[in-house]
């Protein structure tokens, strides 16, 4: 099809918007793209511009190389966009219609601008951590709060926001000055006390109303129900998007607010496309989780890159009419921005927007780079200085690896955690590991470590979360069940993928996999799993043999809380665990410092792993025995 560009041209603020609709929004898209003249129509009743931007994940120190232009400019590009936003005139809009987008010409001002964020604002890291231990040493507030205050009329929370437990998430909240809402209306918060206080406060809701004359504009807050198979929400309960917000929708209607604006953490866009259609009232979904990039002919954000999407893409919402989904990649990176006309009873009548890159070479803002990036700088050199040891061979923590085959980094962390957990097991009254399991989606620092140095700050790139090492008695059929948990999304990357220590397995990955219910209860759903062919234990010990459990006693497993409290659908929930109050950072610390004399060898961590996880393909006859030794500590 025909590609049409529609001019939306903002006059007196010194900016211009060529917004281009493409041929197809996606694979699934409902609105085809067709060339469309430009009609007249009436001017719109009211005029709104949205800013917003998603997936902040704590990159607030600037990483040129990298492509990331940190907190403080962000703040720059966002102030410049709202002020030359507010008054300025709109030319023309557009709406999707059933086969094509249509145009009309208008002289219109924006008559307001509202700022929004669709969750995960803080992140695991180097530059979280600092702002933890300062907290917690003189309650000062985290860097990534001061950074983000006075900026937004309504913020959503997402997964990583849960990450650190709910009272982490609640001091993050409080931490805004002045005070502005988090928004979900898919959690029941009662069971946690300090976010009960923070919602007592005004701090947290289910949506809330921006006043903008005589007319009200909602906004309603949803978060991933996977949030606790992903993080670490305790207490904390989802329940259904779509039965949440049409009820917050609902309510809103009912108050007379008939300009509804979603903004979400589902992990993907696709997941935000699919949800309008079963919404009543919603008009725009601002979408989180997906790092995506939806760009048009007048978009400046990542321009070398292919995007998923027209910005904006479209569905029909359960009442029939256009709703519009938008969302940007995170990081800090880009800022979406789109002007929306509404006719007189809250209906859109015509969009105009574009995605925008914040500049590497953008002014930073001065209040932000004295205060949240000056002082992070001098902490990060701290503990880049900190030399821990010394590693004869690059380290890989390359995502797509760890979360599909053994590496060396993987086997080097599951060492860590088997290592520790015998260590400390007298002091907290554990029975002695036998073995140690480490999830690919916890070793974050995506790269190989060059041989040399290993600092205390590559610790916290390798394990940046609140994550603490437990240990567990875990039935034999229970560790069979857990790896196959681990292995069914092969040849995929999966963030469930099990770095092991202690034991030796053999799987087939082209075999069936366990099939469970992913977006719930992580409950069997169907096949349990045919993939695992064999697991042996260190000392020779079989436990499973020819894909069968050898009957036998429980396997003493060594972990981390969040795998332990069933994230990634590990089936380990109802097992008690004994936490030994060592982080898996503090361990991987303390491992490489002393557990190996501060001494990563080749031989001891070659790059492709020491054979601890055998992958055969369907035609080969399977080994049954272990190949290769594992690492025990």
């Amino acid at each position: 099809m025909d590609k049409t560009t529609f001019r939306s041209v903002f006059k007196g603020k010194s900016f211009i918007s060529l917004f281009a609709a493409v041929a197809l929004l996606s694979a699934t898209a409902v609105v085809a793209q067709s060339a469309s003249a430009q009609q007249s129509g009436s001017d719109p009743a009211f005029t709104l511009t949205i800013l917003h931007n998603n997936d902040g994940e704590s990159k607030l120190v600037p990483d040129e190389e990298s492509g990331f232009p940190g907190i403080a400019r962000f703040v720059t590009a966002l102030k410049n966009l709202q002020t030359a936003s507010a008054g300025a005139t709109i030319t023309s809009l557009c709406s999707a219609g059933e086969a094509s987008w249509e145009c009309m010409e208008t002289d219109t001002t924006t008559d307001g601008v509202i700022t929004l964020t669709s969750g995960d604002n803080f992140l695991a890291s180097k530059e979280f951590d600092i702002s933890v231990n300062r907290n917690e040493a003189d309650g000062s507030r985290y860097y990534d709060a001061i950074a983000l205050s006075g900026l937004y009329d309504a913020l959503a929370l997402g997964n990583h926001d849960f990450d650190f437990g709910p009272d982490v998430t609640a001091t993050f909240i409080n931490g805004f000055d002045p005070a502005v809402p988090f928004l979900s209306a898919n959690i029941d918060y009662s069971e946690e006390p300090s976010l009960v206080a923070a919602a007592e406060a005004g701090r947290l809701a289910k949506s809330t109303v921006v006043e903008y004359g005589d007319v009200s504009v909602g906004v309603i807050g949803a978060v991933t129900p996977q949030l606790r198979n992903i993080s670490s929400p305790r207490n904390v309960v989802v329940s259904d998007v779509a039965e949440a917000v049409n009820a917050e929708a609902a309510r809103l209607s009912s108050d007379g607010v008939n300009i509804i604006i979603l903004v979400s953490h589902l992990q993907s866009v696709n997941e935000d496309l699919e949800l309008v259609e079963q919404l009543s009232g919603i008009d725009i979904a601002i979408a989180g989780g997906g790092d995506e990039l939806l760009s048009n002919d007048d978009s400046t954000c990542l321009p070398d890159e292919q995007p998923f999407g027209n910005y904006p893409m479209s569905r029909n919402n359960a009442d029939g009419k256009a709703a519009y989904v938008i969302t940007a990649p995170g990081g800090y990176r880009c800022i979406g921005q789109l002007t929306v006309g509404f006719d007189s009873d809250g209906d859109v009548i015509g969009v105009a927007g574009r995605s925008v890159a914040v500049a590497l070479d953008e002014t930073p803002d001065a209040a932000v780079q004295s205060a949240v990036v000056e002082p992070l700088q001098a902490e990060l050199s701290e503990l880049e200085s900190n030399v821990i040891g010394q590693s004869e061979v690059g380290l890989n923590g390359v995502r797509a690896s760890v979360r599909t085959t053994e590496t060396n980094v993987g086997n080097l962390m599951a060492d860590a955690t088997l290592w520790n957990a015998k260590r400390l097991a007298e002091s907290y009254g554990a029975p002695v590991a036998q073995v140690a399991v480490q999830n690919g989606g916890g070793i974050r620092n995506d790269s190989v470590i060059p041989a040399g140095d290993i600092t205390m700050s590559d610790t916290f790139d390798m394990a940046p979360f609140s994550n603490f090492i437990v240990v567990l008695e875990v039935p034999r059929e229970t560790l069979h069940a857990m790896l196959e948990q681990a292995i069914d999304g092969l040849p995929s990357a999966n963030g469930q993928f099990a770095q092991i220590s202690g034991m030796n397995i053999v799987i087939n990955p082209s075999a069936e996999a366990r099939e469970i219910n992913r977006d719930g209860d992580c409950s069997l759903t169907g096949n349990e799993g045919s993939r695992l062919i064999s697991a042996t234990l260190a000392d020779g010990t079989e436990i499973v043999k020819d894909g069968a459990v050898v009957p036998g006693d429980p396997v003493v497993l060594a972990t981390i809380n969040f795998l332990a409290n069933g994230g990634d659908c590990y089936p380990l929930s109802d097992i008690e665990a004994i936490s030994l109050g060592i982080t898996y950072q503090a361990s991987l610390a303390q491992y490489i410092s002393e557990g190996l004399g501060g001494q990563i060898t080749a031989e001891d961590y070659p790059t492709d792993g020491d054979g601890r996880i055998v992958q055969i393909a369907s035609e080969t006859t399977p080994p049954t025995s272990p190949q290769g030794e594992s690492r025990t500590g």
